[in-house]
C-alpha cells in the first residue's frame, strides 16, 4: 500500500474544492470497496477525502417521489418504511448485496460508483484494459462464465456489480451532483458508459464533483415492484442475472412496465424491448416469453456465458410473476441458480471480485 494523506471534510463546498485541487485525490465513506482497492495495490490516491460528517443521509419520500442522501446507509434505507411499501424493488435489491456488515458500512452514493470489474481486474498479473489501459482483455480468452453477454467490446466485457442500481434504472432514478461548476442532474441510465475502446471510465461522473443525492420519481408501477437475483450461492455472491420488474396493472393488462437487467450487461441494462413487448397485453405465458426473449435481444455471449441468454429470458418472466402476484416480504424471493427460473449450465464458477 502506497502512503496518502488523510483530510476530513465539514462542508460540502470545502470537499468540492479539496477534490478540485488534488487529481488524485479520491473521496472516502463506507470505504467498503476503496479498501480493497488500496490493500490490493489498484487504487493509490494522494489524499482521501473522508466525506461523512456531510448533511447527505436523509431519506425522504413525498407526493413526487423519493430523494436518498448520498450517504444514507444501505441497511437504513433498505429498513424505510417508505421505501419498503413504495418502491419494494429498492428495499429487496439492497438486502440481496453483500454482507450485512458492508450493508451496514456502504453508502448509496458508494453504491452507485462501484467499479465495473472481474475477477481479472483484482488479479494483477493478468492484462486488463480496465486497471491498466491497452494492456488486453484476459477474460475474452479465459474463462468467462460470470461476464457480460450486453454491452460488451473487445476492451472488455466485464459486468457492473450492482444490486442497486439495477433497480433505480427501472425506476428512472436521477442523480443529484454537484462539482466548482455547480449541480447537474443525471438520469441514471446515462449516467453509466459502455466500455467502447475506453473501459477505464466507467460513468460520467467528473473527478471533482460528488453525487449528493439520487431523486425517484413517483409513479402507478412504484409499489408493483420486485426484484430477483440469481446467484451461485444465496448470499455475498455476484449475480449471474438479476432482474428488477415494475408494473402498472389495469386488472390483468398490463398499461406499462420497467425492467433492468444486473449481471448480464456492462452497465445497469434496462430492457426497454421487453417492456415494449408487454403494453396491453395480460400477462399470460405468451407475453412472459415475449419479454423474456426480448430483454436479451442483441446479446452476444462467448463460449462459457451462453446459458446467460436462457436464464435471464426466464428470470425475467419469473420477476414479472412475482411484482404482479407477490407483495415484498411474502412467499420466496427466489435467489440461486436451480431456485424457479431453472438450473443454469456451467461449470466454471465465477467468484465474487
Amino acid at each position: 500500500m502506497q502512503p496518502f494523506s488523510y483530510t476530513r471534510a465539514t462542508d460540502l463546498d470545502g470537499a468540492i474544492q479539496a477534490l478540485a485541487a488534488d487529481p488524485e485525490a479520491a473521496v472516502v465513506a463506507g470505504a467498503t470497496e476503496l479498501a480493497n482497492w488500496l490493500k490490493d495495490g489498484i487504487s493509490a490516491p494522494s489524499t482521501l477525502i473522508d466525506i461523512n460528517a456531510l448533511p447527505l443521509a436523509g431519506v425522504e419520500a413525498g407526493p413526487a417521489g423519493l430523494r436518498i442522501g448520498a450517504l444514507a446507509r444501505n441497511a437504513d434505507v433498505a429498513r424505510e418504511g417508505a421505501v419498503r411499501t413504495g418502491y419494494p424493488v429498492i428495499a429487496e435489491a439492497l438486502e440481496k448485496g453483500a454482507s450485512a456488515q458492508i450493508r451496514n458500512m456502504a453508502t448509496v452514493g458508494g453504491n452507485l460508483l462501484q467499479r465495473t470489474r472481474c475477477p481479472y481486474f483484482r488479479e494483477t498479473s493478468f492484462p486488463c484494459n480496465k486497471r491498466r489501459p491497452g494492456s488486453g482483455c484476459a477474460a475474452r480468452t479465459g474463462p468467462h462464465r460470470g461476464h457480460a453477454i450486453l454491452g460488451g467490446s473487445e476492451a472488455c466485457i466485464a459486468t457492473h456489480p450492482g444490486d442497486l442500481a439495477v433497480a433505480l434504472v427501472a425506476l428512472d432514478a436521477v442523480v443529484q451532483v454537484r462539482g466548482p461548476d455547480g449541480a447537474r442532474s443525471i438520469p441514471l441510465d446515462d449516467f453509466y458508459l459502455l466500455p467502447g475502446e475506453s473501459p477505464e471510465r466507467e460513468t460520467v461522473l467528473q473527478h471533482d464533483e460528488l453525487i449528493v443525492a439520487v431523486e425517484v420519481p413517483a409513479g402507478p408501477y412504484t409499489a408493483r415492484s420486485r426484484y430477483l437475483k440469481v446467484r451461485d450461492r444465496e448470499s455475498y455472491e455476484f449475480a449471474l442475472v438479476s432482474v428488477a420488474a415494475c408494473l402498472e396493472l389495469d386488472g390483468e393488462i398490463v398499461r406499462s412496465a420497467r425492467i433492468a437487467l444486473g449481471g448480464v450487461g456492462t452497465k445497469p441494462w434496462r430492457a426497454r424491448g421487453a417492456e415494449a413487448a408487454l403494453a396491453g397485453r395480460s400477462l399470460d405465458a405468451d407475453a412472459l416469453t415475449a419479454a423474456g426473449a426480448a430483454a436479451v435481444e442483441g446479446a452476444r455471449p462467448l463460449r462459457d456465458n451462453r446459458f446467460k441468454v436462457t436464464l435471464a429470458g426466464r428470470a425475467v418472466a419469473r420477476t414479472l410473476e412475482l411484482a404482479a402476484d407477490e407483495p415484498f416480504g411474502q412467499a420466496g424471493h427466489g435467489g440461486s441458480a436451480d431456485d424457479a427460473v431453472g438450473a443454469a449450465d456451467g461449470s466454471q464458477n465465477g467468484g465474487a471480485a
